[in-house]
């Protein structure tokens, strides 16, 4: 079902770029540098939909639910630079390594993806190079920018996660993830629990490897940025009402942590 010739482009000419930046470096007055890897639905009109139903992308395991609305608002409060990925992860999954099983999945929860059972080499290699490959390569470039001006960067991936899965309720409002690293992670952390009505998470409900995560290994640790990985659960950021309010608490958050952040 996703086969696709050889002198073929993935993507027609009328359909969006793979990646979209909001207030781009070094114009952007503030450290904080936002990406949301999951943040559209999309899916290549060739691949006819990974042959799913609309209601099915719109799930999920098509991309994460509310994330983008909350960075958009956040990157125009904080005047922060944002780089937002607009096609499904189901596509391809760009918080995933390349060579990971996870990064076109045949299966995604119960879920089965027809498009993606029999993905051959040459299917995937498109996938890679047309949306995959830019889009991280416009964050490097980005934070390139900044690095030969001296611009601090501190670094935030927006995602967001289910309230239930696989029929196990998930009791976290928010998530702070990291591997290595934890300045940023933690700081963030103990500002939240400060809020007794948060059930805040410590690495859950999910944990960054270099196996199973491709942009903290690769755009935080690797050039030693203070980042973390920010989980939602997705019934809190919803409405436009839900998402607004998480991205002025966060920015009330941020804004506390930019000079420890930058001059501990």
């Amino acid at each position: 079902m996703s086969s696709i010739s050889r002198d073929m482009s993935l993507l027609a000419n009328d359909e969006p770029l793979p990646w979209q930046i909001e207030r781009p470096s070094p114009a952007a007055t503030s450290p904080y540098f936002l990406t949301c890897d999951h943040a559209g639905m999309r899916v290549p009109r060739r691949l006819r939909q990974l042959g799913l139903d609309d209601s099915e992308l719109q799930r999920h395991i098509g991309w994460d639910i509310g994330a983008a609305a909350v960075a958009l608002q956040l990157s125009a409060l904080l005047d922060a630079t944002l780089v937002l990925q607009p096609y499904s992860r189901l596509v391809i999954d760009c918080n995933r390594p390349p060579q990971s099983l996870d990064s076109m999945p045949a299966r995604s929860e119960a879920t089965t993806i027809p498009g993606n059972r029999s993905v051959s080499a040459t299917d995937a290699s498109l996938r890679r190079r047309q949306i995959f490959e830019p889009y991280h390569a416009r964050i490097r470039e980005q934070l390139d920018a900044r690095g030969r001006l001296g611009q601090p960067t501190l670094l935030l991936a927006m995602h967001s996660f289910t309230p239930v899965y696989l029929g196990e309720a998930r009791p976290w409002h928010v998530g702070v993830l990291y591997h290595r690293d934890a300045r940023m992670a933690h700081a963030l952390r103990d500002l939240l629990m400060q809020d007794a009505g948060l059930c805040v998470g410590d690495n859950q409900p999910y944990t960054v490897s270099d196996d199973s995560d491709y942009g903290i290994p690769e755009h935080g640790e690797r050039r030693g940025l203070p980042h973390v990985e920010l989980e939602i659960r997705q019934d809190l950021i919803a409405d436009a009402a839900g998402q607004l309010e998480w991205a002025q608490r966060l920015a009330r958050c941020l804004r506390m942590l930019e000079r420890p952040l930058l001059y501990s």
